[in-house]
């Protein structure tokens, strides 16, 4: 069919010029599919470069009421856009018939996050006597001191680690490279699991520049970090649900609360839109009533007043 050529045109430019993972190319591949599905159906198909306004919003309108959420209908959008995109980029098209609309409007979720004093329970709760129990220790300070994803703890590398420098080098999505700061928290910790616990494991051939490694010497997997953090808060009694992304929010939350610029924030978390970073300038009523208690020249005055003798 005429759209294959074009499909496989763009799975190409995903892969070679925007190097996508896997993952995220099958799913545009799903969603410009469903597209192309459309179209077959329709009399008389038209193919790609004949698509107009029209018949993308009549398509639109075909997955809304399949009950599809909004979520799920924005994301196809997106794939669509970035397909006609991908056609203008290559001459095939002048301008892209989906540039002009717009997918349905979602509610930012805020995300889940921890006060300062919970990621210090968590910390103070750990039963130290265990096996690799610094490890595990290790990687909660490092998840909150920088702010990581899972997939980035797991390949931290013994090379991308400057201690002195107090700083670490983190490959992010789409194999994007960023330099994160370390605190000495984190440093001492991972010191001491380098020094008194992976020094004793017996590392398999592959696995010696990974920072954190299982008991048979291999590298963590995902799964492994979200059961350490699992059983870390259930020891502390907090009854929150609590997993490694949850550190990564209150890295963000607790800097942007406590006055750091968003753009460095945005550096620090690897976002390439500032606007998936500003979902962390909410700040919570209590806080928010604090500081205009105390920073607010009204709020001053009043509290002057009623401290005057009656």
């Amino acid at each position: 069919m005429i759209w294959n050529s074009y499909i496989q045109g763009f799975k190409s430019y995903l892969f070679l010029e925007r190097s996508l993972s896997p993952h995220s190319i099958e799913a545009y591949m799903r969603d410009v599919s469903k597209l192309a599905d459309f179209d077959q159906r329709r009399e008389p198909s038209t193919g790609p470069l004949e698509m107009d306004q029209k018949s993308i919003e009549e398509f639109l309108h075909e997955i809304y009421n399949m009950g599809l959420d909004a979520k799920t209908q924005a994301r196809i959008l997106s794939g669509i856009k970035a397909f006609y995109k991908y056609l203008v980029l290559e001459g095939e098209l002048k301008n892209s018939p989906a540039r002009q609309l717009e997918g349905p409007r979602l509610r930012r979720k805020l995300p889940d996050t921890l006060g300062y004093e919970e990621i210090q329970l968590i910390l103070d709760s750990m039963d130290m006597s265990l096996p690799l129990a610094h490890r595990n220790k290790a990687i909660i300070e490092t998840l909150y001191a920088c702010g990581l994803r899972v997939t980035e703890l797991v390949n931290f590398r013994l090379s991308f680690y400057y201690p002195e420098e107090k700083y670490i080098r983190v490959i992010g999505k789409n194999n994007k490279e960023r330099i994160v700061p370390i605190g000495d928290a984190a440093i001492k910790q991972i010191d001491y699991y380098l020094k008194h616990e992976r020094c004793h494991l017996d590392i398999k051939k592959g696995h010696e520049d990974y920072v954190f490694l299982n008991r048979r010497g291999r590298q963590l997997t995902r799964v492994m970090i979200f059961h350490i953090v699992k059983a870390s808060t259930a020891k502390a009694g907090i009854e929150k649900t609590v997993s490694p992304h949850t550190f990564r929010h209150s890295f963000a939350t607790h800097l942007v609360e406590g006055g750091a610029n968003l753009r460095a924030v945005q550096d620090m978390l690897g976002h390439e839109s500032i606007t998936t970073t500003e979902i962390y300038t909410h700040i919570n009523t209590e806080f928010l009533r604090e500081t205009i208690l105390l920073y607010h020249p009204g709020s001053k005055a009043r509290k002057a007043k009623s401290d005057l003798p009656s």
